[in-house]
């Protein structure tokens, strides 16, 4: 009964009278109470049937507006691990649930929610990076953005398979980014602030060398396929950068990073391509402003992951490859960009870039009073920059090659038509 009940789900249909225990409960088990559990970042559980029945209309109504389960990624352009997606079928069941009264049905017949594994999921890590020392997390106010510097302390270089982040207080840690510095600026931000680790907002405060990947409630560790991994050079510092988001009362986190390595080194290096531009002058009342960035590839390309970026007053973002015969490759596309659910899409499958390709990025900004989370009122001239009043329009392709100098060549080519030279010095000297 409930494999057909399932069946009807993935399918789009909907059960005419749904219940709680044969229909609800397995679509909040599939796919919410990862988060929406005692201790994790979810203000409230949907665990029990009371969990849900007070909040069946509310349950409804953000799952018709799309805004949960929290999943940017346009569905069917381009495909993702770990997609975050509920199908038309369980939509429907959702809200007609909602509209009967939200019924229990035989509530000894539910399924038993799932079980979620202590310690480390992928297994003991390698190596563990922890943060410092505590950090304070205010009681109320706006969110946090804060880097840590955590000193991998390398003596040679090293091929990262993945990276499995534990949040020290999930109540409080919103999501992270995993960032590489070989420059040391980070740890140089880092000494110019009294407090743990240093303020920022949007990226890191400097150009990364590189970087691991990220986390948010939900995601699930992955090692990228048999063969590749991330470049982890000697020396290098990894910078993670947390959002928190204050819960009502004082908190304190010391977030943990688990490193691990390819048994050997990589044959296939995963690398990032940065597809960006700084020309960003957004008028006061403009609600639909737009970038265009793109660059023709040297290479034939391999990409494995996509991390797009831009802050506040991001509306809009579509990132693909098109073919010097004018084929259309999807990469990425969000609809509905929210600064709060950022995210490393990691592809199912590699998509092959031809040599000679476009990489075309568009991004849209609402710099209009519209815009709930416009941080300025009344609207004001927005420009590129770190802080929360700046924008910024940035994605970061990660490919994957064999060939360390068609690496070099791919991303010279992009860096050098969408930075300055003195910049570009800087990149590829590695400081």
């Amino acid at each position: 009964m409930l494999f057909l009940a399932l069946g009807h789900l993935v399918l789009g249909f909907a059960p005419e009278n749904p219940n709680f225990a044969d229909h609800i409960a397995p679509i909040l088990h599939r796919h919410c109470v990862t988060c929406h559990r005692p201790g994790e970042v979810a203000p409230f559980p949907l665990i029990t049937f009371e969990d849900a029945r007070k909040r069946a209309k509310f349950i409804s109504q953000v799952v018709q507006h799309g805004s949960m389960p929290p999943w940017k990624a346009e569905p069917g352009y381009n495909r993702f691990h770990d997609e975050r997606v509920l199908t038309p079928g369980e939509k429907a069941t959702l809200k007609t649930w909602a509209e009967t009264g939200a019924p229990a049905g035989d509530l000894a017949k539910s399924p038993k929610p799932p079980s979620f594994e202590q310690g480390w999921r992928l297994g003991k890590p390698d190596l563990v990076l922890e943060m410092p020392a505590e950090f304070l997390v205010p009681v109320s106010g706006k969110d946090v953005y804060r880097c840590f510097v955590l000193p991998t302390g390398l003596k040679e270089d090293r091929t990262v398979a993945a990276i499995e982040f534990q949040p020290g207080n999930p109540r409080v840690v919103h999501h992270a980014l995993v960032f590489l510095d070989r420059s040391g600026q980070a740890r140089a931000l880092d000494q110019k602030d009294p407090e743990a680790g240093y303020g920022t907002f949007g990226g890191p405060g400097f150009l990364p060398s590189g970087g691991l990947g990220g986390w948010a409630p939900g995601n699930m560790p992955r090692k990228l396929p048999e063969g590749m991994g991330r470049m982890l050079a000697k020396g290098s510092d990894v910078v993670l950068q947390l959002h928190y988001h204050p819960s009502g009362k004082e908190e304190k986190d010391k977030s943990r990073v688990g490193v691990y390595f390819t048994p050997q080194p990589a044959r296939d290096i995963v690398g990032m391509v940065p597809l960006l531009t700084r020309d960003i002058r957004i008028p006061a009342g403009e609600k639909r402003y737009q970038r265009h960035v793109e660059f023709t590839t040297p290479e034939a390309l391999r990409v494995v992951a996509v991390t797009p970026h831009m802050h506040l007053l991001g509306r809009e973002m579509k990132v693909r490859a098109i073919t010097s015969q004018g084929k259309e490759i999807p990469l990425i596309w969000v609809r509905d960009w929210n600064f709060n659910w950022q995210d490393t899409y990691m592809c199912r499958e590699e998509v092959a870039v031809p040599a000679g390709s476009k990489l075309v990025m568009d991004a849209w900004y609402d710099n209009s009073g519209d815009n709930p989370l416009n941080p300025s009122s009344p609207p004001k001239l927005v420009t590129w920059g770190e802080q929360t009043t700046n924008e910024m329009c940035l994605c970061f392709i990660s490919i994957a090659s064999r060939d360390p100098e068609s690496m070099r060549k791919v991303r010279t080519a992009a860096l050098r038509q969408m930075v300055s030279p003195a910049m570009l010095l800087q990149i590829l000297s590695g400081r």
